[in-house]
């Protein structure tokens, strides 16, 4: 069975996939100093619930943009799944996609992966937009050149600066509200983030979409993603798997 795991700056899922389709999915918070040991404790007991065990995984793929946790991970598959990681940004990959930009080697590993995911299963070219830590707009050519794109803050980013620079501004949970107009502070704060970033992808989307000749599916995924199904006008379709599905196409591409 193959263990992927995608370590992002704020939350790194752990995915079990069995040959045949996906057996279960595990979030924990993002904390660089948690070591191999800890992670194969926390698996250990997960693994239970769903009847696996640790020694049921004889392979992983890892994709991460936090670069003091991979060598946690790495002790993890070596120590414990008996096996050597296949690590997406350090191996010398197959990943069907080739950054067409001024540094390549900037492109986040989670990015290229989303991209990956993304030309799985649709054809043509791509525009990702990644709703997490940061807001990311990737574009993707339908011969799979990545090309570049745009990157905001994330809401949870602007929430925390709102409170955080602003005294009397609380924290508040991320909602979709019924009404544009806020009567209160906290509704206020709620309508202000939510309808701002859907106007903040809406018009990067059309920008990019003036810029570029061939015909874009625009594809949603991240953490809040599915708050902006029937919000957002140029968001195609939603797709909270693309990471995962990316990782799986990127172990089959180079297993052998």
């Amino acid at each position: 069975m193959l263990l992927a795991i995608d370590c992002g700056n704020t939350n790194a899922l752990f995915a079990v996939h069995d040959g045949k389709g996906w057996r279960a999915q595990w979030r924990t918070a993002t904390a660089t100093s948690r070591t191999a040991d800890e992670y194969a404790v926390w698996l250990h007991q997960l693994l239970g619930m769903e009847n696996l065990t640790l020694a049921d995984m004889d392979a992983c793929v890892i994709s991460t943009v936090v670069p003091q946790s991979l060598f946690h991970f790495r002790n993890l598959s070596r120590r414990y799944l008996k096996c050597e990681p296949m690590v997406v940004g350090e191996d010398d990959l197959d990943l069907g996609v080739v950054p067409v930009i001024d540094n390549p080697r900037e492109v986040g590993a989670d990015r290229l992966v989303n991209a990956v995911g993304a030309r799985s299963f649709i054809k043509g070219a791509l525009l990702l937009v990644d709703s997490g830590t940061a807001t990311t707009f990737d574009l993707v050519s339908s011969t799979g050149e990545f090309l570049g794109g745009a990157i905001a803050p994330g809401m949870y980013l602007a929430l925390q600066a709102l409170h955080d620079a602003a005294a009397k501004l609380p924290r508040v949970a991320i909602v979709k509200p019924k009404t544009t107009i806020g009567t209160n502070t906290v509704n206020a704060m709620q309508s202000g983030i939510f309808w701002g970033y859907v106007g903040l992808i809406d018009g990067l989307v059309r920008r990019i979409k003036s810029e570029y000749t061939e015909v874009l599916t625009v594809v949603g995924t991240g953490g809040v993603s599915p708050l902006f199904s029937g919000s957002s006008e140029t968001i195609d379709r939603f797709d909270s798997d693309l990471t995962i599905r990316g990782l799986l196409e990127i172990f089959e591409r180079n297993r052998g």
